[in-house]
């Protein structure tokens, strides 16, 4: 028993020396990490709101704004840790070990940083764009470190990593997506007025004020001339715009008297006649 209340005195001792000791300064540490805290939150602030004044895009600003927060933060950390007379040294040993070791078991985690970074730096799509990148296309809708957030028409939300989008071949249309379609009409048809039926029916669906569409003769096929169909419509509406433009095509030429023909095959029976011949011997 008697050890036990010689050690909590000693601990005690401890205690109160290290406070009376160090009492002013760690009050002072406290104060210049509130200070550093407000501060860091007040330029963050700032510097979002000097990125928004210059137009820059949103991802942009807010990692500028989150690295300028951190930064201060840290640079807080080290007074405040000096203040009460703890050395950084073995702090900033340790975290290098521990840096390359995390380096070498995260390749993959670390590539994708880096690959969000060149993202946000270079700006190769933005917030609203759509792009088309690894076989799927969707609308940015939020550009992290680690990965890019695609929405589609049927609002699915697409993850890739971006160490999979950078070094890609990517397609950015910005806000809309192209349609290409292919229409067959008789050989019999006004060529002409079969291209104004395709403009005007573009035109009351108000598909060609996006984008001039293109209309033409794609081929020239066995049983039909085939025009291609070539407009752009709002991502977020690209099935819903290209079935109401298909159905519209197929009203709008029945009622101008366009024909649209089914596919026809010609089937010729060869050696019909040495086949007749050989059944009237036989009988």
């Amino acid at each position: 028993m008697k050890e036990e209340i010689d050690q909590f005195k000693a601990i005690y001792d401890i205690v109160v020396t290290f406070f009376v000791t160090y009492s002013f300064q760690l009050v002072g540490a406290l104060i210049i990490l509130i200070i550093g805290l407000l501060v860091s939150s007040r330029v963050a602030r700032l510097v979002s709101r000097t990125c928004d004044k210059h137009g820059l895009d949103v991802t942009l600003s807010r990692f500028l704004a989150s690295c300028t927060k951190i930064i201060i933060i840290a640079a807080v950390s080290v007074i405040c840790l000096g203040k009460i007379g703890i050395s950084i040294t073995p702090f900033v040993a340790a975290i290098g070990a521990l840096s390359l070791g995390a380096g070498l078991a995260m390749q993959g985690l670390l590539s994708n940083y880096g690959a969000g970074l060149n993202i946000i730096i270079t700006r190769p799509f933005v917030v609203g764009d759509t792009i088309t990148v690894q076989g799927v296309t969707g609308i940015v809708k939020e550009v992290h470190l680690a990965q890019t957030i695609l929405t589609d028409e049927d609002e699915a939300i697409i993850l890739i990593p971006n160490r999979h989008i950078v070094g890609e071949i990517i397609h950015n249309s910005n806000d809309f997506k192209v349609v290409e379609s292919s229409l067959g009409v008789a050989y019999s048809s006004d060529v002409s007025q079969v291209t104004h039926t395709i403009k005007g029916v573009l035109h009351e669906l108000g598909v060609d004020t996006n984008r001039p569409p293109q209309i033409g003769i794609d081929e020239f096929g066995d049983n039909s001339i085939n025009f291609g169909i070539r407009f752009w419509v709002p991502t977020d509406k690209y099935h819903q715009l290209r079935f109401r433009v298909n159905n519209e095509l197929f009203r709008a030429l029945r009622l101008a008297g366009i024909e649209i023909p089914f596919p026809q095959r010609e089937i010729r029976l060869l050696n019909s006649n040495q086949d007749n011949s050989l059944e009237k011997q036989l009988s």
